[in-house]
């Protein structure tokens, strides 16, 4: 069953009427054949390329981008898929294109110099006396959010309209926290909080708030309104698919303190798309170009001491192949890791078991009109007080079509206390099933939802991010999964702790300029 409030509402209304739609998402029966522990390996000669990449999510593409840049060519990028991304797939049969995940990139600093890089060569950046300013039509528009409270929607996502003074008070108790730490350095001048996470302290003072989940930390700071609770937890939510009772206070104060420049602040703003992160995909899939190899399931990694033997099953002909590839880079989260790396797989480290997954589900509504909608304008992000999900954004918000057709994505995120159970939910759901849970939660806020739909589509995402629970950040796990395996070079997002699209980019960048080294090139690096 999925959210109980939005389960009970769909009992009461009468049932649907037939919506188009279907189930999407990844091919799950193939890769869940590396469940079992019998990995198949290929045999023979086999390609010899330089460096072979496992993973086109973002992290891997950016590995690809960082070594195409850098000169070198010898490179290819497997993935699973028939789409390269990850989390930040999109689609394009819709009014525009939209997201199947990730749909926002914040403004980075100028110190994140590779993100900056890979923004300025999508020609997003406008030039200025050394700030860092993205062009305006790409910096999403007003309105940009709302909430759905007490029968009308209201601007901005804190419930402000009926708040005590208690409320505002603990709000602002929290916020100023959130200031301390955006001011706060260490000895050596590091940031408590910033992105990517490489760059933050380690400090003991900061690494002491990752061992203590969020919600006994708001308790011990006297921030108990439930208002003010909900508008944290669905920060929790929306980047970490946790609860505040899950994930650490040093995860809830990264959201809020590493996008400030400064104390008082305004946080860096959004550049978004209508197909979200699905852009920058596409970017750096052109500059991989036919070196990407999608379909591809890889099922073995073997480290040797001068190569390392990549097995490759090809999903459609069936085909199993070898490559020699003198690197690796497995850009992939760990549980995949544990079964395809050799070492990995015949003696399992314990740090893997720090890392944990959130499933999601996340649907596309494609509308021959708007519905109805009371109080406050559509905006770009559009969320509903109390609900289990976060709401939806809207693909043609971008792109200034405030009427006629539209695409809206819908997330809803499964916060168990067990993912385990989460993927069990999302293994067992049906297309019914999933529209009546979406059209019940949004016919709340919205008239006349269901005859303006044309087609729902659903996306399972069963480990769709990492989740930084208490002990992740700097419980040692981490650190101890980054270290190369021989000439296997780690890169994931997941090893940040945190599902960012500037954290897969980062330990991407990484792992291709470690490789880079090691095949005697120089360069001044971008991290």
């Amino acid at each position: 069953m999925l959210g109980a409030p939005l389960a009970a509402e769909a009992c009461k209304r009468r049932p649907l009427a037939s919506v188009d739609g279907a189930i999407r998402g990844g091919a799950l029966d193939v890769g869940h054949r590396l469940r079992a522990g019998d990995a198949a390996i290929a045999t023979g000669e086999g390609e010899r390329v330089d460096v072979a990449i496992v993973g086109a999510g973002p992290s891997g593409l950016s590995a690809a981008w960082r070594l195409e840049r850098l000169g070198i060519e010898s490179y290819v990028v497997f993935d699973l898929e028939a789409q390269a991304g990850g989390t930040s797939a999109y689609g394009t049969d819709g009014v525009v294109p939209y997201p199947w995940g990730a749909h926002y990139v914040p403004l980075p600093s100028r110190e994140n110099r590779a993100f900056v890089a890979l923004l300025g060569e999508m020609n997003v950046l406008e030039k200025s006396d050394g700030d860092i300013r993205a062009k305006e039509q790409l910096l999403i528009r007003q309105p940009e959010e709302r909430l759905f409270i007490d029968g009308e929607w209201r601007e901005g996502l804190f419930p402000s309209a009926g708040a005590s003074e208690q409320d505002r008070a603990e709000l602002r108790r929290f916020s100023r926290e959130v200031d301390k730490w955006a001011a706060w350095r260490d000895t050596r001048g590091r940031r408590a909080f910033t992105i990517p996470v490489s760059r933050c302290s380690d400090d003991e003072e900061v690494a002491s708030l990752d061992r203590v989940s969020a919600a006994k930390w708001l308790d011990d700071l006297g921030v108990r309104s439930k208002r003010v609770r909900w508008y944290l937890e669905y920060a929790t939510r929306d980047d970490y698919g946790c609860g505040l009772a899950a994930v650490s206070a040093w995860a809830l104060l990264f959201y809020y303190a590493a996008r400030l420049e400064k104390p008082g602040a305004e946080s860096a703003p959004f550049v978004a798309w209508p197909e979200g992160n699905g852009k920058i995909v596409s970017h750096l899939s052109a500059a991989v170009g036919a070196r990407l190899k999608l379909g591809r399931l890889v099922t073995d990694v073997h480290p040797r001491e001068e190569h390392v033997d990549v097995s490759v099953l090809d999903v459609a002909g069936s085909s199993l192949t070898r490559i020699r590839a003198k690197h690796v880079i497995l850009a992939v989260p760990k549980f995949v890791c544990a079964k395809i790396l050799r070492p990995w797989r015949d003696d399992a480290p314990g740090f893997l078991s720090g890392f944990s997954y959130s499933g999601w589900m996340v649907a596309n509504l494609h509308l021959k009109r708007r519905p109805g909608s009371r109080g406050f304008p559509l905006a770009w992000d559009n969320v509903i007080y109390d609900s289990p999900s976060l709401g939806y954004v809207v693909a043609t918000h971008q792109k200034l079509l405030d009427y006629g057709p539209s695409v809206w994505t819908y997330y809803y995120p499964f916060v168990d206390a067990d993912p385990r159970e989460s993927r069990g939910k999302l293994l067992a759901l049906d297309h019914r099933s999933a529209v009546d849970t979406i059209v019940s939660d949004l016919s709340r806020a919205h008239d006349g939802l269901e005859r303006a739909l044309t087609r729902v589509d659903v996306w399972r995402w069963g480990h769709a991010m990492v989740r930084p629970t208490v002990g992740m950040a700097w419980g040692g796990a981490r650190r101890r999964a980054a270290e190369p395996v021989g000439r296997v070079r780690m890169a994931h997002s997941d090893l940040s702790g945190l599902a960012l699209f500037e954290e897969a980019q980062d330990h991407g960048v990484r792992a291709a300029e470690a490789v880079a080294r090691e095949m005697g090139r120089e360069f001044e690096p971008l991290v």
